[in-house]
C-alpha cells in the first residue's frame, strides 16, 4: 500500500474511475504505449490478503494468473503474496532471473475521500508502505495504483475497514486492462515484425 498521488491528467499517466465502463480500455491504451517490445515484462502485485484494503495487488495477481496471458510474467498472488517482508528479495530475484526486465508494479493506496475508486497508470516506481510509514524499496518502471480508501488518519484501520466489494471490482478492472494491453502489445510486436521483414525483403531485392 503506497501513498496516493494528487489527481491529475498528464501525457504520461491515466486516471479513471472503476465505475466508468471505459476505464479498462483507457488504462490498457496507456499501458500498451509504455510497453517495450524488446524487454521481458514482469508484473509485481504488492500487498497482503491479511488486510482487505491491501489485498488489491495479490487479488489482481490471482485473477491474472488464471488468464494465463502471454508476455505476462507474474509475482504476487493470494497464494504467494509479495509484501513488506519479501519485497526486497523478490526484486533481487527478478533482477537475477531476467535481462533488463520492464516492471509493472501494482498496489493499493490511500487518498482523498473524493478520489476513492480511481485507478491510475503512471510513470516510474511506487513506494510501497509510504502510506503507513514503512520504509520499503521503490519498484517499477510504471505503476498501477487503486485508491481503496481515505488516508491521513488511522491508515491501518482504514485499510482493515475497506470494503471487499470495492477492492474486488478494482482488481477486476485492472485485470481487464492488463488483458487488453496484452492484446495491444501482441499487435505492436506483430506490426514491428512485419515492418522488419518487409525491410529485409526490400534489401534482399533492390529495385
Amino acid at each position: 500500500m503506497n501513498e496516493a498521488i494528487p489527481p491529475q491528467f498528464t501525457d504520461t499517466s491515466c486516471r479513471s474511475h472503476l465505475e466508468d465502463h471505459m476505464t479498462p480500455h483507457r488504462l490498457a491504451k496507456t499501458l500498451a504505449s509504455k510497453y517495450p517490445i524488446d524487454r521481458p515484462i514482469v508484473y509485481v502485485c504488492i500487498g497482503t490478503d491479511r488486510s482487505t484494503g491491501d489485498s488489491l495487488g495479490p487479488l489482481t495477481g490471482s485473477l491474472l494468473e488464471k488468464r494465463k496471458l502471454p508476455f505476462c510474467d507474474l509475482y504476487g498472488t493470494l497464494k504467494d503474496p509479495v509484501h513488506a517482508l519479501n519485497l526486497a528479495d523478490t526484486a533481487e530475484k527478478i533482477r537475477l532471473e531476467y535481462d533488463n526486465p520492464f516492471i509493472v508494479a501494482i498496489d493499493a493506496c490511500l487518498g482523498q475521500f473524493r478520489n476513492i475508486g480511481y485507478i491510475e497508470v503512471g510513470e516510474g516506481p511506487i513506494f510501497p508502505g509510504a502510506g503507513v510509514q514503512k520504509q520499503l524499496p521503490p519498484i517499477g518502471d510504471v505503476h498501477i495504483t487503486g485508491i481503496v480508501n481515505a488516508g491521513g488518519f488511522m491508515e491501518h484501520a482504514m485499510l482493515q475497514n475497506t470494503r471487499l466489494y470495492l477492492v474486488n471490482e478494482m482488481a477486476s478492472k485492472i485485470t481487464d486492462a492488463i488483458h487488453y494491453s496484452n492484446i495491444l502489445l501482441r499487435k505492436k510486436i506483430a506490426k514491428t515484425h512485419t515492418l522488419h521483414t518487409g525491410e529485409q525483403l526490400s534489401q534482399s531485392h533492390p529495385q
